[in-house]
C-alpha cells in the first residue's frame, strides 16, 4: 500500500516503499515495473510533475507537485538548497566519531555507479550524527545539503562505513544477506509554494528497516 502523507492543489507527498523506482528507469531488458511517478498520474488522472528522487531501493519522503507553478517553486527551492533532509541509516562497523561531515566531490561512472573524484566530481556535502552504536554497525541520522545521486550511500562507503544491504557499494556477498538498503527518507523540510509556510513531513520507518534493527542489536 502506497501511504499519503499529505496533499494539497500544489502538492502530494507520498511515503514510498522499498523496491519502488520514484521515476520511470531507462532499462528495456527486461521492461522496468510501473514507477510511483506513473502510478500517481494514473490514479489521479492528472498530469504530475516531477521534483525530486529518492533511490528505488530507499523508502521515506518524496513530494511531486501538482501544478507548473508549484514545481518550478518547489524546484527553485531545492535547487538553492533550502530543502532540508533527513535520512536514517544503518552501516556497517563501529563509527567512533558522535558526528560529522562529509565534503567530497563526486560523479558518475559509466557502470551507473559513483564516486569519489576529486579533480572533476560536483561538489557535494553530507552531515551526520550517530543515533546508536550496535557491536557491529551504527545507526546515523544523515544531512544532505547537495542533492547527488547516490550521494549518502557513496559519502559513508567512502568513509569506511556502507549502508547495510546497498549491492552497489560494499562487499557484495555480505551485502545480499539483507533483504533491503537501510536508508529511509525520514524528514523533509520544505516551504508551501501556495503559503510560503514552512512545513515538516514525517514518514516512520517501515516495518521492514525496524526488522533489520532488532537484527542488528541481536548480532
Amino acid at each position: 500500500m502506497i501511504e499519503t502523507l499529505f496533499e494539497n492543489e500544489d502538492l502530494i507527498i507520498i511515503n514510498k516503499p522499498e523496491g519502488l523506482s520514484a521515476i520511470p528507469e531507462r532499462q528495456r531488458d527486461p521492461p522496468p515495473a510501473e514507477s510511483l511517478y506513473e502510478w500517481l498520474c494514473t490514479q489521479r488522472g492528472e498530469e504530475i510533475f516531477i521534483v525530486h528522487r529518492i533511490d528505488k531501493d530507499t523508502s521515506g519522503v518524496i513530494l511531486f507537485a501538482r501544478t507548473a507553478e508549484a514545481h518550478r517553486r518547489l524546484s527553485l527551492e531545492f535547487q538553492r538548497r533550502l530543502v532540508h533532509k533527513e535520512y536514517l541509516a544503518l552501516t556497517h562497523g563501529v563509527m567512533a566519531a558522535d558526528e560529522g561531515a562529509i565534503d567530497k566531490p563526486l560523479g558518475q561512472r559509466g557502470s551507473g555507479r559513483v564516486s569519489v573524484c576529486p579533480q572533476s566530481g560536483r561538489e557535494s556535502y553530507t552531515e551526520y550524527r550517530v543515533l546508536h552504536r550496535f557491536p557491529a554497525y551504527t545507526l546515523v541520522e544523515a544531512y544532505p545539503k547537495t542533492g547527488r545521486r547516490h550521494q549518502i550511500r557513496v559519502h559513508l562507503y567512502s568513509i569506511g562505513h556502507a549502508i547495510v544491504g546497498d549491492r552497489l557499494y560494499g562487499d557484495r556477498e555480505i551485502q545480499r544477506a539483507y533483504p533491503r538498503m537501510m536508508l529511509h527518507a525520514q524528514r523533509l523540510t520544505i516551504r508551501l509554494p501556495g503559503s510560503g509556510e514552512m512545513r515538516t513531513f514525517e514518514a516512520p520507518p517501515p516495518e521492514s528497516f525496524e526488522r533489520l534493527l532488532l537484527r542488528a542489536d541481536a548480532s
